[in-house]
């Protein structure tokens, strides 16, 4: 096996398929990429660089291809950058449209009105000839004509009376109406993707089974039009099934209570069951065969792995040997009935999608409800087994050390493989897009740098030697304009942590918004190397982005301007050195941010003076007044305002600051001995808030009230 540095040809070989050898962490400092990683890495892209003699022959063998080749895998123009057709003299050259049509080509680039869609390219130059996807993208997407802010939360946290065990749609569509009303103009939610046993996985939304098709365990079961035909002993078993719900949302509400969502889905999946055996509608009937018809292989195949899934357990890995394989598992017999069961609960869950962003248009929403897309699929979930040809064995995704997390993060997600996606011409991607907009006012796309390059950590290997693989940004970035174009949806690019230069720019002339939250906006970062490290003055925060002051991987307002987040955050690992100087660290970043706010002439004149450096008093017990009661303090008003200074086209508020909620629903990289993803809604003290408190607590009628209003 090779050994550091690399060889000429070893870095040869790795350039030309996207491996990188070397990069700048965050903050600018060149690491390079061990032999062992980039070896590791070709392996799984099936290239063979165990030796020099392999490297060699590898090599030799990718030339004889590039230079032989008529087309590449897929081809991406769009009308004001027409592709280059890199075609030998007298080749022939047609296209057929999406729709059918054909049309000749001659010249040497794709011409430039060629309609936006999916389409095939083929050459024939003498006795050679030769086929490909080619695909018309938009040079921009629209982004939301005004200024707009909206809440963010997720939806399992927001419990209500009608909740049976966490925050479900029906939530939803009241929250969105709630805020309507209070001038919102959006509400972001977590991932709502289908998920697997919180006991086999994780209770991480960005762990799906699958990001395909949503989660029945998000449906309100009262709201199935089913419900009211229930008779005789299904009707006394769906009583039971109320009460068992009603115990596990007192249990959430109570006092150190958690969402216990294998236990939600149990009571929900016996009564979806009980729902399925009344007779629909011929009206509702025809409903769910469109939806079966438009769905596709898709739907079949994640039917197929819910029915094995409840048969043999959720790892598809230890399954028998013939079901491992989605082509010899399909149709068989003995599974039907649970495939269709299966189907029919997918179909109920994407009514009630449609029914939110319904809601929140006819409130009158400009923007309506942002769902988040994540950055790749479990391992051994329904994802995997039935797109298991485009992701790479032996390696995971994850990201480098950074601001986030000390050690880097593992995320434990199979990737892509850039060349399988292209061979397909990013029709599985296409779907998977499609599905998510399907129902969305916009999209927010997790780890939006992953367009562009993924970090890879081979299996052994350590997160910090994994090394970045490439993807053609111009095709994943392209197909999602398509689709986002298609649904008249905006998108919204998470790019927060180690960010190549010129990502952000070429997102921005795409139409695509970024992610700024405040805590992480520096002078330091802007590109000046002569600029002091301070807080980014207001003015000079960029336009296209959605601005917030947090989000789920970080402390809450309440948190961190009292310090209450110091030693937590310390003792799970995510912070290098001691306590005392994390705790001086952030003492002295607050005070940075105060003075900024003061400056801005937003601190009241007359407030006390922060107690011991923080902004906040430390979090006080259960005597007294909630925190969701008292209303907003000024200085988290403040904070608040600071963001109408800036010129963010969308303001986002984390719905937990309205309520003083102290705990962060995510530690990054903290699998055991913190309960992530479980909390519901809480106020300081740690008393949960519940739907129907919350809309009406002091501190998110004035948070609306100075965001609707204007600074």
């Amino acid at each position: 096996m090779p050994t550091s540095p690399l060889s000429e040809d070893l870095a040869e070989l790795a350039r030309a398929h996207g491996v990188d050898t070397w990069y700048l962490t965050e903050k600018g400092h060149r690491v390079d990429v061990p032999a062992r990683t980039v070896v590791a890495v070709l392996a799984a892209l099936d290239v063979d660089a165990a030796t020099p003699e392999a490297v060699a022959a590898s090599l030799a063998a990718h030339r004889r291809l590039t230079a032989t080749r008529l087309l590449p895998a897929c081809v991406i123009s769009r009308p004001a950058v027409p592709a280059p057709l890199d075609l030998p003299e007298g080749a022939e050259a047609r296209v057929v449209l999406e729709g059918g049509a054909t049309r000749a080509i001659s010249g040497r680039r794709v011409p430039a009105d060629l309609p936006l869609g999916y389409h095939r390219l083929h050459v024939r130059h003498g006795a050679r000839s030769a086929e490909a996807p080619l695909i018309v993208v938009p040079d921009r997407i629209a982004g939301p004509e005004r200024r707009e802010w909206g809440f963010a939360a997720h939806l399992y946290s927001l419990l209500s009376a009608g909740s049976w065990g966490m925050g479900d749609l029906a939530d939803l569509a009241d929250v969105v109406r709630w805020s309507a009303a209070e001038g919102a103009g959006f509400c972001l939610v977590n991932p709502l993707h289908a998920l697997l046993p919180a006991t086999f996985s994780d209770h991480s939304p960005y762990w799906p089974s699958t990001r395909r098709f949503p989660d029945p365990v998000h449906v309100r079961i009262t709201g199935i039009p089913e419900y009211g035909a229930l008779a005789g002993a299904d009707r006394a078993a769906m009583a039971e099934l109320v009460e068992r719900s009603a115990a596990l949302r007192e249990a959430a509400l109570g006092e150190g209570g958690l969402i216990d969502r294998d236990a939600v889905w149990a009571v929900k999946l016996a009564a979806l069951r009980l729902l399925h055996r009344v007779e629909p509608s011929a009206e509702r009937h025809a409903a769910y065969r469109a939806f079966v018809e438009r769905e596709g292989q898709d739907l079949v195949d994640f039917a197929t792995w819910c029915a094995l899934a409840h048969t043999h357990g959720p790892d598809w890995s230890t399954w028998p040997e013939e079901l491992r394989d989605p082509a010899t598992a399909r149709g068989l017999e003995r599974y039907a009935e649970e495939v269709e069961f299966r189907r029919w609960a997918a179909w109920i869950a994407d009514e009630q999608f449609a029914a939110v962003q319904r809601a929140a248009r006819s409130a009158g929403m400009a923007v309506g409800v942002i769902h988040d897309l994540a950055v790749g699929a479990h391992p051994r979930g329904a994802e995997s087994w039935a797109l298991r040809r485009l992701q790479a064995a032996g390696v995971v995704m994850g990201s480098p050390p950074d601001t986030f997390t000390a050690q880097g993060q593992n995320w434990h997600l199979p990737p892509w493989r850039p060349d399988r996606l292209a061979e397909e011409g990013y029709a599985p991607y296409a779907r998977l897009l499609r599905g998510v907009m399907r129902h969305a006012g916009a999209l927010r796309l997790d780890h939006a740098m992953g367009l562009w390059r993924q970090w890879w950590i081979p299996d052994g290997v350590p997160i910090p030697e994994g090394t970045y693989v490439r993807y053609d940004w111009e095709a994943m970035l392209g197909v999602l304009l398509l689709e986002a174009h298609r649904a008249g949806v905006a998108v919204i690019g998470e790019d927060l942590g180690t960010v190549e230069a010129g990502v952000r720019e070429r997102l921005a002339e795409r139409g695509v918004l970024g992610a700024s939250v405040l805590w992480l906006e520096r002078t330091g970062d802007t590109g000046d190397t002569g600029a002091a490290d301070r807080p980014l003055p207001a003015p000079l925060w960029r336009e296209n982005c959605l601005a917030a002051l947090t989000n789920h991987d970080l402390p809450t307002t309440t948190a961190r301007l009292s310090g209450a987040h110091v030693e937590m955050l310390h003792r799970h690992g995510l912070r290098d050195g001691s306590v005392e100087e994390y705790r001086t660290a952030e003492l002295a970043q607050i005070r940075e941010w105060l003075a900024a706010l003061d400056r801005e002439g937003l601190l009241p004149a007359d407030g006390p003076p922060p107690g011991e450096g923080w902004a906040l008093p430390p979090a006080t017990g259960r005597e007294g007044a909630s925190s969701a009661e008292r209303g907003l303090p000024p200085v988290v008003a403040a904070f608040h305002r600071f963001l109408l200074r800036t010129p963010a086209r969308l303001v986002c508020v984390w719905l937990p600051d309205t309520v003083g909620d102290l705990r962060t629903q995510n530690l990054p990289g903290v699998r055991s001995g913190y309960p992530c993803w479980r909390w519901p809604l809480a106020d300081s003290a740690g008393r949960a808030v519940p739907l129907e408190r919350l809309m009406t607590a002091p501190g998110a009628a004035e948070v609306a009230a100075l965001l609707s209003e204007g600074d």
